[in-house]
């Protein structure tokens, strides 16, 4: 086995279609051949990375993982969630950097419409150039590529199902929205201010909602439209983990396999062909669920001209925001999130908190 020894928590990689993503661990020392091989085969293997995979033989940090949320409409499948995850050298600290579905990038294949030609678009665009996954996912792999820089290590897609069984393995978990929302999914559903627990329907119908967070303190707090999304799908991420480690399902190897066969279908991975799950079990065991920092991507709202009507996107403009970003990808390659985190705290975003609060948080941490 590669990497650390010792007793661990374990760990897997999960999202959810068009709204999660997350990194989960856990396991002990006493872990079995016959659960490790259950285990192996509860998950399938596929090409997602291509020429985007890092080189690298053991398990050890840092590692970046990119994980896509899938859409799967009848012989469809679309991906509108992408979330890179990294982890630290020591495997103790990870980090979520959602990318906006709005962000405005270059895209190597904008697809029929543009005879296959590159073009600037929303970045969900490189998911929509065909129905065909094959087609897409390499596309989408591509541009985070090309827009980041950063080679991954590993890489996950999940579709709704898979969320949907998680949460139902726990029956509830505990979401809290800054202030009350109301579904735009076709029914009467009001998410009131603070923290409640929600079953896998409410969970999943809270976490889709993009266009209620518009108020205008939602924009000044930086968690306006899509960011009020991102910042509710990385709640749920770390409130599953929790509800998981609550109910025994990070000290008990044998209910390993009860989750990822919770995903059923929903969960393809693509690792090293040398790792298997029980090693990345042993030695992501020190990483902690409630411990787990959130960052949005340097940018703010704006206008542009798309087939000659205007749309509203999320834009990284030159000048400060270039620069974080610029900063973030790097800081992501060669793990000094930390001395990022310190230099630009605005873009770091913690639950229930707003960013003048954490900027003084920050603030303080690091004059300490």
């Amino acid at each position: 086995m590669a990497g650390k020894s010792g007793a661990p928590w374990w760990a897997h990689l999960m999202m959810y279609a068009g709204g999660l993503t997350m990194v989960v661990a856990g396991a002990t020392a006493g872990v079995t051949q016959f659960a490790s091989t259950t285990a192996e085969n509860a998950v399938p293997n596929e090409n997602i990375l291509g020429d985007a995979q890092a080189e690298v033989e053991e398990i050890k940090g840092p590692l970046n993982i990119l994980v896509l949320g899938v859409d799967k409409q009848g012989d469809s499948t679309r991906s509108d969630t992408m979330i890179l995850v990294h982890i630290n050298e020591d495997l103790t600290e990870t980090t979520m950097v959602s990318l906006p579905r709005d962000l405005w990038v270059e895209i190597p294949d904008c697809g029929p419409g543009y005879s296959n030609n590159p073009c600037e678009n929303k970045i969900n665009h490189s998911a929509s150039i065909s129905g065909d996954w094959e087609v897409t996912r390499p596309n989408v792999v591509q541009t985070i590529y090309d827009l980041t820089g950063v080679e991954f290590h590993m890489g996950a897609t999940v579709d709704f199902e898979g969320f949907l069984g998680l949460v139902d393995m726990v029956g509830e978990i505990e979401l809290c929205p800054w202030h009350e929302i109301q579904s735009i999914h076709g029914d009467e559903r009001v998410f009131p201010e603070g923290c409640a627990m929600y079953d896998k329907d409410e969970s999943l119908d809270l976490i889709r909602q993009r266009y209620g967070w518009s108020w205008d303190s939602d924009w000044e707090e930086g968690r306006g439209g899509d960011y009020g999304r991102q910042a509710m799908q990385q709640q749920a991420i770390k409130a599953l983990l929790k509800a998981f480690k609550e109910k025994g399902y990070l000290t008990d190897p044998g209910k390993l396999t009860e989750i990822l066969e919770g995903f059923g279908d929903s969960l393809t991975i693509d690792k090293p062909e040398k790792w298997t799950i029980t090693d990345l079990a042993v030695n992501l065991r020190d990483i902690d669920p409630e411990s787990i920092t959130s960052i949005q991507v340097p940018s703010t709202t704006d206008q542009t001209y798309l087939g000659g009507e205007e749309v509203s996107i999320v834009l990284t403009h030159e000048g400060a925001e270039q620069e974080a970003a610029d900063a973030l990808w790097s800081a992501l390659q060669d793990d000094t999130l930390d001395q990022w985190m310190t230099q630009y705290p605005e873009w770091v975003k913690t639950p229930g908190k707003t960013t003048t609060e954490t900027v003084e948080e920050t603030a303080s941490a690091t004059s300490d």
